[in-house]
């Protein structure tokens, strides 16, 4: 045999070689399957009723202004918390203000009669606006007040809440004809993540 001849040979025998090995290599049993997975977010839904809860004219120092409002957890999750936030604009119709009208409206009270608490109790809207409190959580005094905080889907809390124009017993004609635009931002929070 020459040398070309075995040469192709050993060339051929070679790559039958391979091609075993390389066969070899993908001849095995196999199997899969698929699984499909959802992930459905729930929902956090905070509403308020009424929206516009004070649309007060004519008041006068001395004055005082109570009214209701729920907040409602209207979502398919629980609502840990809800941090109220304030805001107010002074409209000062003489432009003669030498004090923030905001230090002369005191909130005597805000009351949750669902949870009997008093996160407000006699403070001015100037001093709340540097203050977050939760108005959904039980007061610490009472034995309950973990297993009652927060808002559960579906539940309302009924709150009262009453401001008042303070007399001072000093002039505060500066006030006349002002008018305090307040903003109450109630910001949500949901519970703490757990194992589903």
């Amino acid at each position: 045999m020459g040398v070309k001849r075995k040469l192709a040979s050993g060339m051929m025998s070679a790559a039958l070689g391979l091609a075993l090995v390389g066969g070899g290599t993908f001849a095995y049993f196999s199997d899969e399957v698929a699984t499909n997975h959802v992930f459905a977010a729930g929902t956090l839904d905070l509403s308020i009723n009424p929206e516009v809860v004070f649309q007060v004219e004519n008041i006068k120092p001395g004055d005082t202004v109570t009214r209701e409002l729920v907040l409602s957890n209207s979502g398919s999750l629980p609502i840990e918390s809800v941090h109220l936030l304030t805001n107010y604009q002074v409209s000062d119709e003489l432009s003669d203000n030498t004090e923030d009208l905001g230090k002369h409206i005191r909130v005597n009270f805000l009351w949750n009669w669902e949870k009997e608490s008093e996160p407000i109790f006699e403070t001015t809207l100037y001093e709340l606006k540097n203050m977050d409190p939760d108005i959904v959580q039980r007061d610490l005094w009472d034995p309950l007040w973990k297993q009652n905080s927060g808002l559960a889907p579906g539940e309302t809390n009924e709150i009262w809440v009453q401001f008042e124009f303070i007399e001072n017993g000093e002039d505060q004609n500066q006030f006349q004809g002002d008018q305090l635009n307040l903003e109450w931002v109630f910001n949500a929070s949901q519970t703490a993540g757990e194992e589903k």
